[in-house]
């Protein structure tokens, strides 16, 4: 008899968790049974949207989440809350567990795993206290343009020439979807701690040799930064910003970077340097969102860009404004409704979600541990801390440091960007 799917509860009902909802139908072996959300109309909402897509299973909502953890269908958990509540999430969570009222056999947690490396170091030690394999869901490490690409790349590649020395990888978008995002405090920064948790994870995977733990593969050495908040500060922008978000913080005093690069070195397991440039944007305006990937090796190379997509449309100005057309539909953060437009034709398979969730899937079937685990997500932030701190400092950082009480300065709101005009 084959064995029942898994039972997945998803905790958040936000952008993110429909994007995982919605890879789903590529995903074999489970189904999603529970959401739970503050909000007991968008649990609603998104079981719901599971079931009309065929992902779901008599989905129940919860404003609980010791009850979702306590249903007895809830086999694992898609932790996909804001990053200021992960920590009590994860808490309740293993709590349920460790008493004896819950079992499950898998926890997975969205990026970034804290807002700065004492809360990543809680979110692991809560969940490894509990014996339960875990995953870090940073999706673009699955992304079949990255895996395929870096096969390729290390089978004929360096086999014949070497290890790669080059990775650079950029992340550029108009913003965020919600308010969170947007207050420093709550998500622990800008664009740096949203968006470069995908970049630099991307660009240590394309350095690694498949099969290999980055962790153990790359050792880091030093790092230089820069942030700055170039668009969304401007008086423009940033009344923008306080007439969709009633009660944000103003940017034209206390922005977050919507702006952030880094020059990470390694030394590789060959002892060979190697680095990663990792270039993130809010303040991109262009054909959605763009993704870009450069690998460079002694006789090799590859380069990916998601605005490439799998096809382009045309829509003449002379069709006027469509109040029922979203642009979205096409492409995440698409600015245009008219024009030139690429198209992906399946967004959560080009990102990486479908081929995430269903390697996570397969190994908490099989009670085994992820290679993307929440250790993982513990190492990109003290390398996203490392890089707060060489930028606010204007400093090379070298390692060994010690970041374990380090809060970035654009998350307490002290951040005040040099060539800012004084204001009133």
């Amino acid at each position: 008899m084959a064995e029942k799917p898994l039972g997945i509860g998803i905790i958040g009902s936000g952008f993110i968790a429909h994007f995982h909802v919605r890879s789903w139908q590529s995903v074999r072996g489970a189904d999603i049974v529970a959401v739970a959300s503050r909000s007991a109309e968008r649990a609603r909402e998104l079981g719901a949207y599971a079931e009309n897509l065929g992902v779901g299973r008599d989905v129940r909502g919860h404003q609980d989440i010791a009850e979702l953890v306590r249903d007895e269908r809830v086999d694992a958990v898609w932790v996909l809350t804001p990053n200021h509540t992960r920590v009590q999430v994860i808490e309740q969570i293993c709590a349920e567990v460790r008493s004896g009222r819950a079992s499950l056999r898998g926890i997975a947690v969205e990026k970034p795993l804290g807002r700065n490396l004492a809360e990543a170091r809680a979110v692991a030690e809560a969940v490894h206290a509990t014996g339960i394999p875990h995953g870090y869901l940073e999706n673009q490490v699955y992304a079949p343009r990255l895996t395929r690409t870096r096969e390729l790349m290390w089978a004929r590649g360096a086999r014949r020439s070497g290890s790669p020395y080059l990775a650079r990888c950029t992340e550029e978008h108009s913003g965020p979807h919600a308010q969170w995002f947007w207050d420093s405090e709550a998500q622990g920064g800008g664009v740096l701690n949203d968006l470069m948790c995908h970049s630099l994870e991307a660009g240590r995977f394309l350095l690694t040799p498949p099969g290999t733990d980055p962790d153990q593969w790359l050792r880091p050495v030093s790092v230089t930064a820069t942030i700055a908040s170039l668009r969304w500060g401007r008086d423009r922008y940033a009344a923008q910003l306080a007439q969709a978000y009633p009660g944000l913080q103003d940017y034209r005093h206390d922005p977050a970077e919507d702006y952030a690069s880094a020059t990470y070195t390694f030394v590789n397991g060959d002892g060979e340097p190697v680095i990663v440039e990792a270039m993130t944007s809010w303040g991109f305006i262009g054909s959605g969102m763009r993704l870009s990937f450069e690998l460079l090796g002694p006789e090799y190379s590859m380069n990916s860009n998601s605005l490439r997509g799998d096809a382009d449309v045309f829509f003449s100005g002379r069709l006027g404004d469509d109040p029922d057309a979203g642009a979205e539909e096409m492409l995440e953060k698409q600015n245009a409704e008219q024009g030139l437009i690429p198209v992906i034709a399946d967004e959560p398979a080009s990102y990486g979600y479908t081929a995430e969730n269903a390697h996570l899937v397969r190994m908490f079937s099989a009670g085994q541990q992820p290679a993307e685990s929440l250790d993982s997500g513990v190492s990109v932030t003290e390398l996203l801390m490392a890089a707060y701190y060489a930028a606010e400092t204007e400093t090379v950082l070298r390692w060994p440091v010690d970041l374990a009480e380090y809060v970035p300065a654009v998350a307490t709101r002290t951040w005040h960007p040099r060539g800012r005009r004084d204001r009133p």
